[in-house]
């Protein structure tokens, strides 16, 4: 079994492994204020990680050892999540009353109804949702299951830098938590229809969440990926010359109009797809918010196009807009990257209680 859905009550490093790098963060709590104790972001390299699994450990491993060289965090013990698209997750009911030993051993028993795989290659958890809508003496009960390997990739990987893995989550599960903590931190409703836009490398993943809970989640095969190689197609930059050249200020001045818009047209183009989508498929027209995530959601103009053509209120997210800072936190760094460390921030809240 696995500790998908249980609660922790200790602070564990929240630890994002994405399709090009790794993000770990820790926070602390002092009464009810959070405090970002230590954060790093590393590249990884090509090919390490594919469609957000780990495709070369002792790539992924290396890179771990390397950040357990630059932050000393006061734990090891961390929390990690698998994608959606790697879980099955499924609900059923089952007699109010068992414990959850019972219930384990049922489930276990019964797997091969709700699991298209071999028990000996997933791991399996479940919790218990609400009473049964249908008959008394039952409950509804979640179950998430995922294939061993995908998990066990993740806790060697880790241990190849010294961590220990204490709770492997699932992404959208995480998103929720970390929605949460930004309507605390950015003074956010969570009611209504929110959709989360949280672009990656290679890989953007759309999250609608009605009054804070999962609905819809779709994988786009676009992303950030696409502005690196526009840039270096017209001046003929390596890919860490185009990285350089984007965090430094210093394109040309034609970079605006001849990669920077059609980019963002582009994106703007994907995501109200992906939403009209999700409409066309569900009893909803429309959203309340837009938050976007990832390294590249603070590029100038974005917030103010998708706003324009998607008729919503839009944020760029920023999960420690109200949080202290440690001393051995760059300030100035860590508001560059917030919008990266979403995902990281919902894995970090686990080890709080936070569901």
């Amino acid at each position: 079994m696995l500790d998908f859905l249980k609660k922790k009550t200790t602070a564990l490093l929240g630890i994002d492994i994405s399709s090009n790098s790794i993000k770990l963060l820790e926070l602390s709590k002092q009464g009810d204020t959070y405090k970002v104790e230590h954060y790093i972001s590393r590249q990884l390299p090509d090919g390490a990680v594919v469609e957000k699994s780990i495709a070369n450990l002792d790539l992924v491993g290396e890179v771990f050892q390397k950040i357990s060289t630059l932050v000393k965090p006061s734990s090891i013990q961390a929390a990690v999540a698998v994608s959606g698209s790697a879980v099955i997750t499924k609900i059923i009911e089952m007699k109010a009353g068992l414990s959850d030993a019972e219930m384990e051993s049922q489930i276990t028993a019964e797997a091969d109804k709700y699991i298209p795989y071999p028990l000996s290659e997933v791991m399996i958890d479940f919790e218990i949702q609400r009473p049964s809508r249908k008959n008394d003496e039952m409950v509804e009960v979640l179950i998430a299951a995922c294939k061993k390997e995908n998990v066990e990739l993740r806790i060697d990987a880790l241990q190849m830098g010294g961590y220990e893995v204490k709770v492997v989550d699932i992404e959208v599960f995480a998103m929720e938590r970390a929605f949460n903590l930004l309507c605390t931190q950015m003074d956010l409703s969570s009611e209504g229809i929110v959709a989360i836009m949280d672009i990656g490398a290679l890989v953007t993943t759309l999250y609608i969440l009605k009054d804070g809970a999962s609905i819809y989640t779709k994988e786009l095969v676009f992303g950030g990926a696409r502005l690196l190689s526009a840039i270096q197609s017209n001046y003929a930059m390596s890919q860490s010359e185009a990285e350089a050249s984007i965090k430094a200020g210093s394109l040309p001045q034609s970079y605006q109009t001849d990669v920077l818009e059609p980019f963002k047209e582009e994106l703007t183009e994907q995501l109200s797809r992906a939403l009209q989508f999700f409409f066309s498929s569900s009893q909803y027209h429309d959203v309340d918010l837009i938050v976007l995530a990832g390294g590249i959601a603070p590029i100038t103009g974005l917030v103010a196009e998708l706003q324009e053509a998607l008729s919503a209120r839009t944020v760029v997210a920023n999960p420690f807009a109200k949080m202290k800072v440690g001393s051995k936190v760059n300030i100035a760094q860590l508001k560059n990257d917030a919008a990266s460390l979403l995902m990281a921030s919902g894995l970090a809240m686990r080890g709080f209680g936070n569901g």
